[in-house]
C-alpha cells in the first residue's frame, strides 16, 4: 500500500504563517464527508465513468486476448502513437516496465519532422506493431504521425499490413474507426464517456501494460484497493480527499497556487508530466483560484530550481513521489579519500539522501511539501497511484467548484489550427 505523508504542510512543522493549522482542516472536514458521499452517489448514476473501468470484465478480457495474440507474433518493436493522455499514460508504463525481455516500446507524441524522420528511418518495420490512439479519431498530431508510420509499415509488410495495427478509438464512429475497418485493423474501444486523461484503466493503459508483459490483474487490483480507501468518509483515512484538502488549503488560505510534482526516480518522470496534464486540463478553468501544476524531477532539478524554491517568492509547494525498494547498485568501495562518504553506498541510498536533503531544506525554509511513497514500482502500486491522483481531482473539482471534465480552451486551439491548415483547400 502506498503512503501519503503531509506533515511537511502542517503549521506545527513549518509555522502557522506558512503551514496549515488544525482549525483549517476542521473547517473543511464536514464538507469533505459530504463530497465523498456525493462522489459515490454520482458514480451510481453513471458519472465519473473512468472510476468503474477497473471493474469492466469484458474490456479487460478483450485487452488480454489482443495482448496474447501480439505476444505470439514475435513483435520486436511497439510503435505507440498518441498524444496527451493517450501518450503520457503509456509512457509512464513504458518507463517503468520496459526491459530487455519486452519488445522495444516507442511512444510517438510529436510532429517535429526531425524527430519523426529519425524514428521512421531507424525502426525495423518488418517486425513492428503500430498502436494508434485517438478517441475522436481525428487528432491532428496523432493521425498525421500515424499515416507517415503506416506508409513505412506497408512498404515493409506487403501482405495484410493492417493486421500489424491496433486502433484504440471511440467504438461508435469517427474517421479512425472507419479507416481501421477499411484496412482490416484490430480495434479496441475507449468508452465514449471517458476522457483521454482519465483513460489509463481503459485499453489505453491496459494494452500498453500487456504489451510490456505487465500483470494487468495486479494493476487493476491496486486500483480497486485504492478505490476502497478513497471512499472513506473520514478525512484522515481517505488519501485522495486528504491530498485534495492540502492542495486546496495551501492555495486558497496560504497563497501557494503552484504545485510542483517532483518524483525522485527517473522511472517516474512521465508520471509527473501525466499528473501535470491531469491537473491543468481538469482544473485550469478559472482565473481565480485553481492549482497550477509544474513537473520537476529529482535529483536534476535540485541543481536547477532549488534556489528559486528556497529563496524565491512563496508561491509553490511540493508533492514528492518516491520508491522505497530500489534496484541495488553500489558505488565502488575503492574511491579517493575525498569521496569516502559515498564509498560502498548504494545508489538508492544516495537518491534517498538527496530526497531527504531537499525535503528537510524546504522544511527549514518553512516551505510546504508532501510525499507519496510507493514500496516498489510494480503494477499493484502504480495502479494505486493512478487511481489516487484521478480521485483527488474529483475532490478538487468539488472544493474549487470547477467541472473537471471537458477542456474548452484546448478545443479552441484545435479549431484555429485546423482552420489555418484548411486555408486554400478547394
Amino acid at each position: 500500500m502506498l503512503t501519503l505523508d503531509i506533515k511537511g504542510t502542517l503549521a506545527k512543522v513549518i509555522t502557522p504563517s506558512h503551514g496549515i493549522p488544525d482549525q483549517d482542516f476542521s473547517a473543511v472536514r464536514t464538507s469533505m464527508r459530504r463530497y465523498t458521499e456525493e462522489w459515490l452517489s454520482e458514480r451510481e448514476k453513471g458519472k465519473h465513468a473512468w472510476s468503474m473501468n477497473p471493474y469492466d470484465k469484458e474490456t479487460i478480457a478483450d485487452v488480454k486476448r489482443v495482448s496474447d495474440m501480439v505476444r505470439s507474433e514475435n513483435i520486436q518493436t511497439v510503435v505507440w502513437i498518441g498524444i496527451g493522455g493517450s501518450g503520457l499514460g503509456p509512457k509512464v508504463l513504458q518507463e517503468i516496465f520496459e526491459s530487455p525481455t519486452t519488445p522495444a516500446f516507442l511512444v510517438i507524441d510529436t510532429i517535429d519532422p526531425a524527430t519523426l524522420q529519425t524514428h521512421l528511418d531507424l525502426i525495423d518495420w518488418k517486425n513492428a506493431l503500430i498502436v494508434v490512439v485517438s478517441k475522436s479519431g481525428s487528432t491532428l498530431e496523432t493521425m498525421s504521425a500515424f499515416f507517415a508510420c503506416y506508409e513505412k509499415l506497408k512498404d515493409a509488410v506487403k501482405s495484410q499490413p493492417g493486421s500489424r495495427v491496433i486502433a484504440i478509438t471511440d467504438p461508435e464512429g469517427g474517421p479512425l474507426l472507419a479507416f481501421a475497418k477499411s484496412e482490416r485493423m484490430r480495434t479496441l474501444a475507449i468508452p465514449p464517456n471517458v476522457g483521454g486523461r482519465f483513460s489509463i484503466f481503459t485499453p489505453v493503459g491496459l494494452l500498453a501494460l500487456g504489451l510490456l508483459h505487465g500483470d494487468i490483474g495486479q494493476f487493476l487490483r491496486g486500483a480497486k484497493e485504492m478505490d476502497t480507501h478513497c471512499q472513506e468518509t473520514t478525512l484522515s483515512r481517505n488519501p485522495a480527499a486528504s491530498l485534495a484538502t492540502v492542495q486546496y488549503l495551501l492555495d486558497t488560505r496560504r497563497g501557494y497556487p503552484i504545485r510542483v510534482i517532483m518524483p525522485y526516480g527517473d522511472r517516474l518522470t512521465s508520471m509527473a508530466r501525466w499528473e501535470q496534464q491531469l491537473i491543468a486540463e481538469s482544473l485550469g478553468k478559472s482565473d481565480g483560484f485553481n492549482p497550477i501544476p509544474v513537473a520537476a524531477i529529482g535529483t536534476q532539478d535540485q541543481h536547477s530550481l532549488l534556489q528559486q524554491w528556497m529563496g524565491g517568492p512563496r508561491k509553490s509547494w511540493h508533492l514528492f513521489l518516491r520508491e522505497i525498494d530500489k534496484p541495488r547498485l553500489e558505488v565502488p568501495r575503492s574511491v579517493p579519500d575525498t569521496f569516502a562518504y559515498i564509498s560502498n553506498k548504494t545508489f538508492g541510498q544516495l537518491l534517498d539522501a538527496c530526497y531527504e536533503g531537499t525535503s528537510q531544506a524546504l522544511t527549514s525554509a518553512k516551505r510546504p511539501h508532501a510525499t507519496i511513497s510507493l514500496q516498489r514500482l510494480d503494477e499493484y502500486h502504480i495502479g494505486q497511484l493512478f487511481f489516487l491522483l484521478m480521485t483527488e481531482v474529483v475532490y478538487l473539482g468539488k472544493l474549487y467548484r470547477i467541472d473537471i471534465y471537458g477542456q474548452p480552451a484546448v478545443e479552441i486551439g484545435k479549431q484555429i489550427t485546423k482552420g489555418i491548415l484548411s486555408k486554400g483547400q478547394a
